[in-house]
């Protein structure tokens, strides 16, 4: 079973990253995006880059609290 899963992970990430070099190379064009004081000009992948990293580091932090959480609910006498 091992195996096989990691086959899987494998062509998961493969596809992923033939999805992400395609966006790369059909997008190249800047666009402008205003936040707050700021004015960034950059290529749509770079800034879809970011905005996935953003998240996926978002993410990690919701789920570290929650798994936290959980655990200290579990070690509650009496529940």
């Amino acid at each position: 079973m091992g195996v096989n899963m990691r086959l899987l992970q494998a062509v998961v990430f493969l596809a992923s990253l033939l999805t992400i070099g395609v966006f790369a190379a059909q997008n190249t064009g800047v666009v402008t995006v205003n936040f707050l004081a700021w004015n960034l000009q950059q290529p749509v992948a770079l800034l879809a880059v970011a905005v996935y990293v953003v998240g996926m580091l978002s993410g990690w932090t919701v789920l570290a609290f929650m798994r936290r959480s959980l655990r200290q609910v579990a070690q509650r006498p009496g529940h």
